[in-house]
C-alpha cells in the first residue's frame, strides 16, 4: 500500500492560521453593556427592598457575583461578566423574592396574632356580676 503525503506552502499554511485567528477574534462576544444595567438594577433592588435582613447570603452573593463582572468587563472578558451579571441578577431576584416572602409571612403572623387577642377580648369569661 503506498501512501500519498501532500506538502502545503510555507505561506499557505500561515494564512490559514491567520485565517482562523482573525475569525476566532471576530466571534468573540461584545461587551454585555446591558446585562451589567440589568444586574445592577437588581441588586440594588434587592439592596434598598432590605434583603440584608432576610436574605444576606443570596444578597452577598449577588454583590459578588455584580464585582466579579465589572472586574471581568475591565479586562475585557465579556463573556464571564456575561454570565458573571446573569448569575447576579438571578441571586438578586432570589433575595428580593425571599424577602418578600418572608415580609409577607412576618404580616400574615402579626395579623393572626392579633386577632386571636381580639377574639380573646370578646370570649374572656366574665367575671361576678357581669364585669371582667
Amino acid at each position: 500500500m503506498k501512501f500519498i503525503q501532500f506538502t502545503l506552502p510555507h505561506g499557505l499554511l500561515a494564512a490559514g492560521v491567520l485565517t482562523l485567528a482573525a475569525v476566532g477574534c471576530a466571534t468573540s462576544a461584545p461587551p454585555p453593556t446591558d446585562q451589567m444595567t440589568v444586574a445592577k438594577a437588581a441588586v440594588e433592588a434587592a439592596n434598598a427592598g432590605g434583603a440584608q435582613g432576610y436574605a444576606a447570603t443570596e444578597l452577598r452573593m449577588a454583590n459578588e457575583k455584580l464585582a466579579g463582572a465589572q472586574r471581568a468587563m475591565a479586562d475585557k472578558d465579556y463573556m464571564s461578566a456575561l454570565r458573571l451579571a446573569q448569575q447576579a441578577q438571578a441571586d438578586a431576584q432570589l433575595a428580593v423574592s425571599k424577602t418578600q416572602s418572608a415580609k409577607a409571612h412576618q404580616a400574615a403572623d402579626e395579623a393572626q396574632l392579633a386577632a386571636r387577642e381580639q377574639m380573646g377580648a370578646r370570649t374572656l369569661p366574665l367575671g361576678p356580676g357581669g364585669t371582667q
